[in-house]
């Protein structure tokens, strides 16, 4: 075996754009897991009205990228990383400065943009910096960067938050966002042909979107799948103010949620072995067997009176419970990641697999569109703001969160939300075994034929 098949050596652009990427990933989970919170509290909206905005920009900061590979190559690296990490510091910049819907509707934007740019850029860093025998360990070093930049971002916010108040959140990824800028202007200097490979054209990228997403097939199961991230993404859609309004301001979902990341990164690589020879659908439908159970674990606090035992430590029943919902969230992840590329290049057209496969991951944008729109109605009707309250209510649930008394009954059914979404996850279910068994049917029939 040759040193360059076993080297985990790369070169320095490699390793700069990688320190880039966990500024930026960092950033984005900071703001984005105290997004709605921030919309309620700081610009006033409503809870349905925060799950629009938030909805916008969870979608599109998925759907954009599709579209930025081609300015990365005709700009060039570098100064594409500059352009993005300057936008993305304004942008997170402007949601502490201006709290008013109107300019930070516009920082958000700024934020998507910035960040579609560098998805692209970095994805392209990895690979121009690596040769094909060590491809899979530069990308498994981007991946963990990732998930550390997750992690690292949303530990930070918590305290933030609770000591500081929410609107100084977006100062933390404007900082982050700043920070990337300097190693990208001082450290980060690739090769003057370092393309992403994904250079397509507007009008070619809306070409082979529309024919992907025009194939009923493909589309369905887009649509079916993407129950399962539904489900994920609460974790930043109702869960966040779940907690604070159901346990209190200084409980810390934020660092519930890194929960998901840590069990994705202790157990991806043995669950992966242990599915490799799984036909894909059976994989994916233990994950999505797990992902409404999940959400109906996250439910069973309701029926805990009192605190948490575990070995000395004093839980509350809300932390107890999405503790091991979310991590019941990421092992689902962990049985359907491995094996989704696969099962959706099947879905396919003969010839056209690379196509459709570009478009893959275009379940998490409708995911993350429907599951943010969701929350803001389920939230308002079954958990609400506590500033929406009358002042007889609102009196009896601050009371409630300081352990003297019962909660209102405006939070009697606040548990509700999560059988809605074990719902969501249950009907994905039964649409993917329906899917299964008449695409298995359609494959059959055209095989004899």
């Amino acid at each position: 075996m040759t040193q360059a098949a076993t080297t985990w050596r790369f070169p320095r652009m490699f390793w700069t754009g990688n320190a880039a990427e966990l500024c930026e990933r960092a950033a984005y989970y900071g703001t984005f897991i105290a997004l709605r919170t921030y919309l309620i509290r700081v610009v006033g909206l409503d809870d349905v009205q925060a799950g629009a905005v938030a909805a916008y920009f969870g979608g599109w900061i998925y759907l954009v990228p599709f579209f930025t590979g081609a300015i990365a190559d005709r700009i060039g690296f570098r100064p594409a990383l500059m352009i993005a990490f300057a936008l993305l510091a304004v942008g997170y910049g402007s949601l502490g400065v201006f709290h008013t819907l109107g300019p930070v509707l516009v920082g958000l934007t700024l934020v998507i943009i910035g960040g579609a740019i560098v998805k692209p850029v970095i994805s392209g860093t990895v690979s121009k910096s690596s040769d094909l025998d060590n491809r899979a360990r530069a990308f498994s070093i981007f991946y963990m960067v990732v998930n550390i930049g997750s992690f690292t971002g949303k530990t930070i916010v918590a305290p933030m938050r609770i000591q500081m108040g929410v609107e100084t959140v977006p100062y933390f990824s404007a900082g982050a966002s700043l920070l990337a800028l300097i190693i990208v202007a001082l450290t980060y200097f690739p090769d003057k042909d370092a393309r992403t490979g994904k250079a397509a054209t507007v009008r070619e990228t809306l070409q082979g979107m529309w024919l992907a997403m025009s194939n009923g097939r493909f589309l369905a199961l887009i649509l079916i799948t993407a129950g399962f991230w539904a489900i994920q993404g609460q974790l930043y859609a109702s869960m966040p103010d779940y907690v604070l309004r159901m346990a209190g301001e200084t409980y810390k979902p934020e660092w519930y949620a890194n929960i998901n990341p840590l069990v994705v990164v202790l157990f991806v690589v043995l669950i992966t072995q242990l599915v490799r020879t799984w036909k894909p659908q059976n994989a994916i439908l233990v994950a999505m067997c797990m992902i409404p159970f999940s959400a109906v674990t996250m439910s069973f606090s309701a029926w805990i009176h009192g605190t948490v035992d575990i070995f000395g430590l004093q839980l509350h029943p809300i932390t107890f419970m999405m503790i091991i919902g979310i991590a019941i969230q990421g092992l689902a992840e962990c049985f359907l990641s491995p094996k989704w590329l696969e099962f959706a290049s099947k879905q396919a057209p003969d010839g056209k697999e690379g196509t459709f496969l570009g478009f893959a991951h275009m379940n998490t944008f409708f995911a993350w569109v429907f599951g943010f729109l969701f929350s803001g109605y389920l939230l308002s009707k079954y958990c609400p703001e506590p500033g929406t309250l009358d002042p007889a209510a609102k009196a009896a649930h601050e009371l409630a969160l300081a352990g003297q008394g019962p909660m209102p009954v405006e939070y009697a059914h606040a548990h509700y939300l999560w059988y809605a979404y074990a719902g969501v996850g249950l009907i994905s279910l039964i649409a993917l075994l329906i899917f299964i068994g008449i695409t298995r049917r359609i494959d059959a029939r055209n095989a004899a034929a």
